[in-house]
């Protein structure tokens, strides 16, 4: 909970920082104003989803908001097996970032565990998304289409969409998700 807290200290100053009130930068963002202040506060778990739109509203990495330093690499980033940074989560995903360290990203890669729960609040952001199922078998809904994916598997699609995903099977799932 306190990466959170920071997290969202962080997001809070670059409203700050940007002139923009609560209520302004939740209608930016396309959250109610309760759920911003929450967000703000570290009172709630941040889809990535969300953090990813507020890089893009306050052009900042997301690097800078998860981690609150910026990334400083511009030839290549190499990020260790099980050293990737905590890079927000929901309840029913845990995302680590894959590239954090390159600026400039025109992309964001994530390793995602996700657990058995279909979550209730579906996941948009602006752009593209690109899954590859690595461990388990994963179910996505994107819009009301509900597709299995096992290890090997992947799936391309308008992440501007609502789109969802869990774990099938009783055992979590690990997949590669690349947004663009």
């Amino acid at each position: 909970m306190e990466k959170i807290k920071l997290i969202g200290e962080r997001i809070k100053t670059l409203r700050e920082i940007s002139g923009k009130t609560a209520d302004e930068t939740a209608k930016l963002l396309n959250v109610p104003k309760e759920t911003y202040l929450k967000y703000e506060k570290g009172r709630a778990d941040i889809p990535v989803s969300f953090i990813f739109d507020a890089a893009r509203a306050f052009n900042t990495e997301l690097t800078a908001i998860l981690t609150g330093d910026t990334p400083k690499l511009h030839k290549y980033c190499v990020v260790r097996k099980g050293t990737a940074p905590f890079a927000g989560r929901k309840k029913e995903y845990i995302y680590g970032d894959l590239a954090y360290n390159f600026a400039g990203k025109k992309m964001e890669v994530f390793e995602v565990t996700a657990g058995g729960k279909m979550p209730k609040d579906s996941n948009i952001h602006a752009g593209q998304e690109f899954n590859y199922v690595l461990e388990g078998v994963l179910k996505i809904r994107i819009d009301n289409d509900e597709i299995t994916l096992k290890k090997g598997d992947s799936v391309y699609f308008d992440s501007g969409r609502p789109h969802f995903m869990s774990a099938a099977g009783g055992k979590k799932a690990r997949f590669l998700a690349v947004i663009v």
